[in-house]
This record gives structure tokens, sequence and C-alpha cells, in this order.
């Protein structure tokens, strides 16, 4: 009988063969270990014998139970390879040991440990017909001992069939090889041409495979960047010296997202594809084709002969399939199933009878179309017609099996016998991975395909979308479905290629849809398939199109981020005749019937966005941002070292390059768009194709960092670049010649910013020396030298002493102009005479940042420090629009080449694309965050300042204004108004209190009590007395109609604010430490509490007056007793400065918030913390709140608390857990102002922006 079975071996086997015979299907499981030799064909024809799988089942095993360890080990690996990982795990001890030399195929190293690395790895079995090329195994194998001590790639590159993953794979199954280099394992990755959506499933698929024990339990990974992290983590943590294998790698972007400083090898038809990763690198070129010989051996194997024994046409064959292994494959699987056709099948070849479909320098496509016809016509009928619907797939996308069970109905077993015959005849590909099955087409069968094909894709693209719509009729697929991504990538597709306009109409405008697809994807591939479908969605309804595609853009920055914010919520944000908003609105309602919270933002009629996208391409602030010449793409950099490019219609991902070792401080794009440069404070000039992302020139002469790169306008000097640098020179580069052409020098300091002017002729300059110069780009001369320092002596603001920085320079379209950015000024010389045309204050309060003039127009755009951008026209040197929506510094504003569009970039790591034309007709005045707000009966009434230093009372519901002030002379601080609504009153900066009457408008009495600004006011409930609190560390008590005041000394620092107490009562704190309590009628101080080392930022009194709270910047809170003065509990565990704290309307409860983004919840009486309100950080460790949270406000019933910071939240109080989120457009929320219901709240962000939110009610 020979050698048996391992005694343990076998034990495992009979011990587990109820639970393989239950689960087990035998024809895979059986064609591994007939291709191992383990099991005969007499053997699989005594399996195919049994009536049931179970019986099928018991009869394989029992045959294994005949043999020896190596149909143990062979089984062991078909399970793994079939993806039966729970049933291979029952086994796995059972495995014997087997010495290479008693393994299998000792020559080649394949032994048990091999084929057990390579299975788990995903790493593809050898084709069934198979022909050693050991000269370039060889060449590949010692390439990856290069990688045995250090991280690096090995690149495997040639035409399209020429062998690479085969040989590739044969390569690997070496056991030295394996146990020396890689003792970590093989991790193979089928690759090909990818776009954003699919590289990310790529990632995500990788990650899964390698995270088995789910270190990562809450998600896959939601974007690139940070698949790319965990990949990264998991090949350095989990899987140390290990091979990761991305075969057919076609784009130098796409590698990136697995440049994991790991040992890498890949196969790609290009090159050049790996010059964009940094790293050693160890290629092998592959000759295009196979040598003759090994040709013929291939044909040789498919029909069971010797080559010398093949017949004289087989030369001739070969030579017509010019060796591409790919064809010899096709023409040898026909020859296998009519070996008598070798003149036949060399006919068709030689003859050219098909129509070819191009020809082109990579394929041999004459050889390959006829190679295709004939395979295809020599299916059964159908599967001729099943093989026809492949005709509908995309290039390089890899099909679960799933998707064609849907198409053709079938279960997967059927389906995938089906596929198999494909794949056999070598007509399809497949890629397993465990239980996954992917399958997919060479990209020159799939031209053939659709050529032949042309006259019913239509039907076919029809009879995929019926077929879904059939299968998903009640519901949609979901994450956990393997079908699902390939739906939500191209249900869309389908549905347009076959004309089905009603369907692609109703799929694009379901919120539904978009909500799904954008938690899977993100929103950069809807917005897309907007843009690419507009035509057809544009017949059904184009302000519905735009709608979805607006909200989609406007929010992109939301929808990419984690966690997924509710995207019902956002679309109630959407005006009120948007479809958008009323899908939003249906569902809302149907979600508060089971319980869920919704906000409407009431007042939203009186907001308009003027901007029309939002991406969020960086980690990290964005310094600078500019438009392609063409207008199509947006190159962008800044803190996180990287170079991104992207579509400007979209903001869907083109490029990222790492391109710095620091911060890369501004780039550029050539005037004919091949090429951006790149600088940095790493001191380094860098230019990249702007497609490829390949480096092609590095500049390394400047001695400090380098603040700005230009390209020249016109082909007057093609390709050249302009730099400036801290170390006082501008160099000019030709990159034709690949050197410094020219250095300019004169500046005394830094060199902040340079720009060619409009015809090349000349260049501007600007320093931190406090001058502007200009020069001749031809001979680098200065012309002239303009003393910026010179407008601002002998002013109030500056002083003689005074540096003054020129941050940057811009020509006007004549070239005629060129203005210059100093502090908060703006200047416009005239070029010929030097003369200063115009000198404008933009802002009192704020720098300029950049500046840019707008193509062909008399409009300036300004980038300024407070968040937002103006517009101005130098004409009139008035302001034209005020931008805001960055929430943070604006560090750029660049017009597209027609002016149609500008951006803006920011340190709040967005980017956001502007109408020009839109712009300047919104209006430029917004609101301050310091407003007052009464709720009489359902009326939301709104005091607030506006940017004017006037006061608005504003109907909050529908944010019109009913009154408002004249300007006053200096700026507003605060605000209050009166109980019965007949006055307002305000303090502004120079310590003027102002009682005005609201129905005139006028100010009554006006009072100069305080010595500096004014940070508090409020009326008593009889609105006679007006109180007020001050920097000056004073509170002052003025009976407005009596003239009579008390001022209320004993702070040393500012009182921010106050609390009105019964009896005539008044708390007051201060940052100086201390509470105080004063008798407002006496003036007398009643208690005087020394509370905390540091600033009190806030206090909160129980609705019983029994106890009140502080919260102080010394990371504490505490709660006092009114009776005794003493502190009851001092609340510990908040990690940074407690703002804010707050009472439950029962006193049994206290809310504290502090600048980390925590809210704690605490027992009043026990002092003990019940609830941290959901600590979960989101992307790149921003906090739950978006920032400080800044004030909270307790329901009536003590169930919810809403909440301000970064934006607003409402929590379950009972949880600690979120029940919404409402996104500002702006963030930095000061106040909310609650009605006594819960109902609504109000708060003003730091763009101006009034909200008055309202929680729904269902039926409403």
């Amino acid at each position: 009988m020979g050698i048996r079975m391992d005694l343990n071996a076998r034990s495992y086997l009979l011990q587990n063969c109820k639970s393989l015979e239950r689960d087990i299907k035998t024809s895979y499981i059986m064609d591994h270990m007939i291709a191992d030799e383990a099991l005969t064909l007499q053997d699989e024809e005594k399996v195919k014998a049994q009536t049931t799988q179970r019986e099928r089942a018991a009869m394989l095993l029992e045959i294994i139970l005949t043999k020896d360890d190596h149909a143990y080990i062979s089984f062991y690996n078909a399970l793994l390879h079939e993806g039966y990982k729970d049933l291979a795990a029952l086994l796995q001890d059972g495995i014997p040991i087997i010495s290479p030399r008693n393994g299998k195929n000792p020559v080649d190293g394949v032994t048990s440990f091999v084929k057990t690395v390579l299975c788990e790895g995903g790493v593809p079995q050898r084709p069934v017909v198979f022909v050693t090329r050991p000269e370039l195994t060889k060449t590949i194998q010692q390439k990856l001992y290069r990688l045995k001590s250090d991280s690096g790639w090995v690149v495997v590159y040639g035409m399209a069939g020429c062998g690479k993953s085969v040989l590739t794979a044969e390569a690997l199954r070496d056991h030295s090889l394996l146990k020396d280099c890689f003792p970590g394992g093989v991790h193979w990755v089928s690759v090909g041409k990818q776009d954003k959506a699919g590289l990310l499933m790529k990632l995500q698929n990788l990650c899964m495979r390698l995270d088995q024990d789910v270190t990562f339990l809450q998600r896959p990974p939601l974007n690139i960047e940070e698949a790319k992290d965990r990949l990264r983590w998991l090949m350095l943590r989990k899987y140390p010296r290990s091979l990761l294998v991305l075969d057919d790698i076609w784009d130098s972007w796409v590698l990136k997202a697995f440049d994991s400083h790991c040992q890498i090898l890949i196969t790609s038809r290009d090159r050049s594809v790996a010059d964009s990763v940094s790293g050693n690198k160890y290629e092998v070129p592959l000759e295009s084709g196979l040598p003759h010989d090994k040709a013929l051996e291939i044909l040789s194997l498919f029909v069971n002969m010797e080559i010398m024994e093949l017949p004289e046409k087989a030369d001739s064959i070969v030579r017509e399939c010019k060796g591409s292994p790919l064809v010899v494959s096709l023409i040898g699987a026909l020859l296998r199933d009519f070996p008598n056709r070798w003149e036949y099948y060399h006919k068709q070849l030689q003859n050219k009878q098909f129509k070819r479909i191009r020809k082109s320098s990579s394929y041999d496509y004459e050889a390959l179309d006829e190679a295709m016809s004939i395979s295809v016509e020599m299916l059964r009928k159908d599967l001729k017609d099943y093989y026809t619907d492949l005709s509908v797939l995309q290039k390089d996308i890899k099909v679960p099996s799933k998707v064609f069970c849907i198409l053709w109905d079938m279960e997967t077993e059927e389906a995938e016998d089906i596929l198999q015959e494909f794949v056999n005849k070598s007509l399809l590909f497949c890629d397993r991975n465990g239980k996954s099955f992917r399958y997919y087409l060479h990209d020159l069968q799939l031209d053939f395909l659709t050529e032949k094909n042309r006259s019913q894709l239509q039907e076919l693209h029809k009879k995929a979308v019926h077929q879904y719509k059939r299968h998903y009729k009640h519901s949609v697929p979901n994450a956990s479905q393997e079908d699902c991504m390939y739906w939500y990538n191209f249900l869309a597709y389908h549905m347009a290629s076959a004309d089905m306009h009603e369907e692609l109409c109703a799929l694009l405008f379901s919120l539904d849809w978009i909500k799904t697809k954008t938690e899977l994807l993100g929103p950069a591939h809807l917005i897309h398939e907007y843009v690419e479908y507009s035509r057809i969605l544009d017949q059904k309804d184009t302000i519905v199109r735009e709608n979805f595609q607006e909200f989609l853009s406007l929010n992109g920055h939301l929808l990419g981020r984690q966690p997924f914010p509710d995207i019902v919520q956002l679309g109630l944000c959407q005006p009120e005749d948007s479809e958008v908003y009323r899908q939003a609105k249906l569902q809302a309602q149907q979600e508060c019937a089971k319980g869920s919270l919704y906000v409407e933002w009431i007042n939203k009629k009186a907001m308009k966005n003027s901007y029309r996208l939002v991406v969020r391409p960086h980690k990290d602030a964005v310094y600078h941002a500019c438009f392609s010449q063409d207008r199509q793409r947006i190159a962008s950099c800044g803190s996180d070292k990287t170079l991104q490019i992207f579509k400007a219609e979209s903001g869907g991902k083109l490029l990222e390059v790492k391109a710095h070792d620091d911060e890369v401080l501004c780039c550029a794009f050539s005037a004919d768009d091949k090429f951006v440069a790149t600088c940095s404070t790493d001191k380094k000039v860098k230019v990249w194709n702007s497609r490829t992302g390949q480096l092609v020139n590095s500049f390394e002469e400047h001695t400090e960092q380098v603040n700005c790169c230009q390209f020249n306008h016109t082909n007057l000097h093609p390709y050249l670049l302009a730099t400036c640098s801290n170390d006082t020179f501008i160099k000019l580069w030709d990159l034709n010649k690949k050197y410094c052409r020219n250095t300019m020098f004169g500046h005394m300091n830094s060199v902040t910013h340079c720009r060619f002017s409009p015809d090349d002729r000349y260049m501007a300059s600007c320093s931190t020396d406090g001058t502007l110069k200009l020069w001749h780009v031809h001979s680098a001369n200065e012309l002239k030298t303009i003393d910026m320092r010179g407008y601002f002596r002998n002013t109030d603001e500056y002083y003689d002493d005074v540096e003054v920085l020129v941050k940057c320079c811009c020509w006007s379209s004549d070239g005629a102009t060129v203005i210059a950015a100093a502090k908060n000024k703006l200047f416009l010389f005239d070029v010929k005479t030097s003369d200063l045309l115009a000198e404008i204050l933009i802002n009192s309060h704020s720098t300029i940042q950049y500046c840019d003039f707008c193509p062909n127009s008399q409009m300036v755009a300004v980038a300024l420090s407070h968040y937002s951008v103006e517009i101005w026209d130098i004409k009139t040197y008035s302001k034209t629009a005020d931008c805001r929506g960055h929430m943070s510094w604006v560090h750029c504003v660049t017009f597209s080449l027609d002016g149609s569009l500008f951006l803006t970039s920011s340190d709040d790591q967005t980017i956001r694309i502007w109408e020009t034309n839109k712009v300047c007709k919104s209006s430029a005045v917004v609101l301050k965050r310091e407003i007052d707000v009464l709720f009489p009966g359902k009326e939301v009434i709104v005091l607030a300042i506006d940017s004017l230093k006037r006061l608005q009372l504003i109907s909050g519901r529908t944010g019109q204004t009913r009154c408002q002030t004249d300007a006053q002379k200096h700026f507003i601080c605060c605000c209050c108004l009166s109980e019965d609504l007949q006055m307002a009153a305000f303090g502004d900066k120079d310590g003027t209190v102002k009682v005005l009457s609201l129905s005139s408008g006028k100010t009554v009495k006006s009072r100069t009590g305080h010595r500096k600004a004014v940070q508090h006011c409020q009326f008593t409930s009889d609105g006679q007395t007006l109180l007020s609190s001050s920097d000056d560390s004073t509170i002052q008590v003025w009976n407005w109609q009596s003239d009579d005041s008390v001022l209320l000394k004993g702070h040393t620092e500012s009182v921010k604010n106050f609390r009105l107490l019964e009896n005539s009562k008044l708390l007051s704190w201060s940052f100086d430490g201390t509470v105080k309590v004063w008798n407002i009628v006496t003036g007398e101080m009643e208690r005087d509490l020394a509370c905390h080392e540091y600033a009190i930022l806030s206090c909160a009194v129980s609705h019983d007056a029994a106890r009140f709270s502080t919260a102080s910047a010394d990371k504490t809170a505490k709660i006092w007793s009114f009776e005794s003065s003493s502190v009851l509990h001092t609340l510990s565990g908040h990690e940074g400065c407690v703002r804010c704290c707050a009472f439950s309307l029962d006193n049994e409860l206290l809310a504290t918030g502090d600048d980390n983004g925590e809210i704690r919840i605490w027992n009043v009486s026990r002092g003990e913390q019940l609830h941290l309100c959901s600590r979960t950080p989101i992307d790149d460790g921003e906090s739950a709140h978006g920032g400080w949270v800044t004030d909270l406000c307790f329901s009536p019933d003590s169930k919810m608390l809403v909440s301000s910071g970064g934006y607003v939240k409402w929590w379950n109080v009972d949880s600690g857990q979120p029940l919404q989120t409402f996104y500002t457009n702006g963030t930095n929320l000061k106040f909310l102002h609650v009605s006594p219901d819960f109902k609504v709240c109000v708060t003003v962000d730091n763009l101006g922006i009034l909200y008055v939110l309202q929680i729904m009610e269902y039926g409403l």
C-alpha cells in the first residue's frame, strides 16, 4: 500500500469528518488535489459517482484516509484556498511535519510550508498549463533576496500577457527564500487599473485579510489615507518581515497608497511606475513575449504531445501569436478540445478575417482579435450568451461571483461553474481570495467583446439593471454583501448606458441611495456622476440635479469624515424648495415617530451659500492652492508635506505626492499644465509631472525656506520658474536646461512673494525688508524699488521703527498696475512711474495673508487672518463682497484663468471654490456672536450686533430684520433686551452703555461709567435698571430713568459675566478666581469667596437657589452652598479648562464642559461623575465636539442636554450618548439661548450666521 498517513493526522481527519462532510463542496477541492497529484482521476470519478453532496464529501475523506501525509497537506491547503478557513483550522494541529527533501517537488522547493504560506497569502496557483522560465525566475529571486534586511521595491515589468504574474508567483515557490527573507508570510493583491473608490476597496479588503483577529473592531478604513495608515501598522506590527505583492500596477498614485516602508514586489507594464515612491528599487525586465520554444511547449502541453510531435502548423501559429502567452493559451485551449484543427486555426489567424479593434504598440491586437473570435465561436450556444453578457463590464474591475448570480438568476455554484468554463478556456480570469471569487476580463478581451456586441450593448446594460432591481426590489445592498461595492460603483453607469433615463434619475435623485453610497465611498464619486450624467438628469429636472449636486459639493468636507454625519439632518439645512430638503423632511418625520431627534433651521431662508464646492484634501493646514490653466484641476499643498491634485468639478482626488520633508508652502501649474512646481521649508524646489506625479526636477540652491514658486504665463520663455526664499534671493530656473538661469540680488531680508507680469517681461517681488521691487526677467536686473515703510510712518497706528512686512504682490491683467499688501492695507502702484495710485485700508483688526487680481476685471480678492475673504473694486475703492465659510486663517486666494471662479485655502484643512459673480451679489454684512434672545409666546426675538456697528432686531423664525439702529462710533461689545421688548441696551469698547427705544431706534440715555470695554449687560425684570460688567473689573448698577448709579468694586481682573439673584442680589465672577455676592440696591459686597487659583470662566446657579457652581481654567469645577458659602464638592477629571457649567431643572444634575470637547454629567448631592459624553474622536484627533464646549443647557425634564462648541449637539442624559449633531457653517459658537420648553435654541457662529434651531415634532 506504500507510505501510510501519520497517525496524528489520520486521527484529526476522523475526529472532524462530520463537520467536513456537512460543509465542503468537493469539486473545487478535488481540482486542487489533482493539481498537487494527491488524487487521481479515478479517485475523482469515485467521488462524482455519489448522489448527494454529503455522500461525495464522505467518499473524498475515505479516499484521503487511504493515502499519505502529502494528501493530508494538499487537502488542508485546498480548504484554505477555497475559503474554508474555519474547517482548515480544525486540521491545522494535525499537519504532519515533512522535511523539504520529503515534500512534494523538492527540486523547486514547493514544500508543505511553501504551499501553506502561498495559499494563505492568496498567491495564484500555477496555471493548468505551465512552462518553466528558470532564468527569469532566478532573477526575480535574486532581487527578492535584496529585501532580506531592508525595505524596498522589486519591480517586475513588461508588456501585458508576458507572464509577469505567473513568473512572480513561481519565484515565490522557494522554501529557502520564504524562510530566510519573508518568515512573516506573503500577501498577494491583484490591483489593476483603479479609480479612488476601487483602490479604497482593495485596501479595505487587504486590511481585513491581514486583520483576522479583528484588532480594529469598529469598521474598515473609510478613506485611502486611513487605509494606508492601517496597512502600515499591520505590516510593521503584525506581519514584520513579510512580502507584499502588488500585481498589475498601472498608476504611480495607486502605488503610493501601499508605500508603507516594508518589502514590496510589484508587477507592472510601466517601468517608471515606481519612480514616485521612495526607497531602494530593484528592476526585473521581462521580454515582451515567450521565446519560440516556450510557446511551442505551451501548445504541446495543451494538446498532450511532445514538442517534436507537434505538426508543422504549430510553428506558424506561434509566429502569428507573436509569442504572447495570453494568445498562445487561447489557441492552445481550443486545440485541446479540437486537436485536428491546426490548419483551420492557423488560417483564421493568418487571414485576419475578424475586424481589428485597433492597432497599438502595447498589445498584439491583430493576433488577439482572431484568437478571441475563434474562442468565443467555439463555445456552446448557452455559454456564448452568458459570455456576451460580460460585454457590460468595465476595464480592470474584478467582479464578485454574486453579481453574476444576480445577472443570470442562478445559485452561486451554478454561476461559478459557468464562469469556470470561461476561465478554463482562457476567456476570463479569476482572482480567488479565500471565500471571495472575483472575475475579470483582460482589457483586450473586453475591447473585443464591446466591439463585437456594440449593437446589443444597450440591451445588455438594461438586462443588468433589471436583474439588479428584481433581486433588490425591497432593499438596497448593504456593506456585508460581497456585491455591494460593485452596484454602488456601477449601477448608475449601467442605467446610463442602457438609456434608462427614468431609472437613473430616480436613483440619483434618491436621498436613501446618496446616504448609503456616500457612507461607503464618500461624496466625490457621486458628484462625478452628477457631472457625467448631467445631460440625462437635466432632461428630467435641471433644478433637482443641481439641488443634489450642490448638497454634496457643499457638504463634502463633512461627508468624508468619521463618524459619518446624519445625512438627513444635513438635508434639513437645504432650502425648503430643494428636493433634498423635501426628502429629508419626510424621512425625518418618519424617524421622529420612532423616537429620533431632528432639528430644523427655521431661519435658513435668510442664508445663502456663495461657494460651490468644499473639499478637504489635506490632513493639516492648506497653505496654497491654484487652478490649472484649463480650470479642470486644482493643485494644493500644505503642512502635511504633500502635493494634492484633484478635480475642480467634483473634488475627486487625482494625485497625491509625498512632496517634501517639511511643510510645502506653495505650488504652481506650468502654462501648459504639464508640470506642477512645489517649494518648501526644507529649502528645496521640486517639479512634478502633473498627471503621473513623477519627479521631474529637484533644485537645492536656496539656503533657507522657499516661500513662493511661479511659472511664467506665456511661451516667451518656455518652462521658466521663479522662486523666492528667506535667503533674500529670487531665482529663475530653466526647466529645459535644468539649472538656475539667474539669481536676483537686492532684497535685504526674506523674500515673501514673487509674480511674473502678464507678458512675462517683468517680475515683482516683496519682502520683509519693507520693499516692493520690480525686475527685468531677461537680464535679471532690478528696475525699481518702492519702499513701503514710508507709507506707515507718522500715522496714529504705526511708528517709525515698526517693521513692515510686505506679504504679497500681484499684477493687473494689462500689466500697468502692481498691487502690494502690507499689514492691513493694499497699495496700488503705477508700474511705469512707481506712483502710488491708491491706498486701501482693508480691515482694522485683521492682517492680509494673500491677494490676487481677478483677470480682465477691476476686482481684487484679499485673504484675511480673521477667516474671511473680501472682494474689492479698485476703481471705486469699495468692498463688493465678504466671503465667509472658513473656520480659521485663510492663507491663499487665487482666481481661475478666466476669472469666473476663485478658490481659498485655510488652516481649517479645507479648500473652497467660489463663483465670482455669485459672491459679488451677496451681502457683506454679518452678525457678531454676542446676541440676546427672548421667547415671547411662540415668537423668537433676537437682538444682534452687526459688522457695521449697528444693532438689529430680528424675527428669529423668518430671519427678517424688524428694525436697526444707526452705526455707532465705537465697536459694540454686548447687548440686551428688556423683558417687555420696549427697550434695548448695549455696551461698547470705550466703556459706554446706552439704552434705546425699540420703537424709534433712537438712544434714550447714555452713560460712560466704565474705563474699559463693557463685556455683559442686562436689564432687571422691571426694565428700569441696567447692569453692566467690564474689563475694568467693575460692575455698574444704573437706574437709567433716574440716572442714579452704583459702581460695584472689588474684583481685581476682568468681569466677563454675572447672574441676577432674587432679593436684589447679584452673583459675579472674574478672572481673579473669586466669586462675589452683591446687594445691588446698597452696592455692598455681602460675600467674597476665593474659589479657584486660576480664572473662573463660568458660574451657574441651581434653580432652587441653594447652590452654585464654578468652572475654572484650573481644570476643575466646584459646587458651593449659598447658605454656608462653603464648597460642597470639587469635581476633578477634566483634562482641559472647564469652560461652562449648568444645573438641571430638578437641581439633581450638573453638566460641565471643557476645552477638550468633553462633557461630564455629575450627581450634585454626591459629587459623583455619572457620564462622560461621547469622547469618541473623529478624523485627525479632533474632539467629539469640534473644539471647546462653550455652553450647556438641560431640558425641563432633565432627560436631554444641548451643548455648543464647534457645532451644536443634543445628548441623552441617561446614557451620555449623542442624539443629534447640527453642523453650523462656521465654528466657535459662544453662547446658546434656549427656549423655556427646550424646543428652540439660538446661536451665532464665527462667520456671523444666525441659527434658530427648532426640534422637530412628529406630525409637523
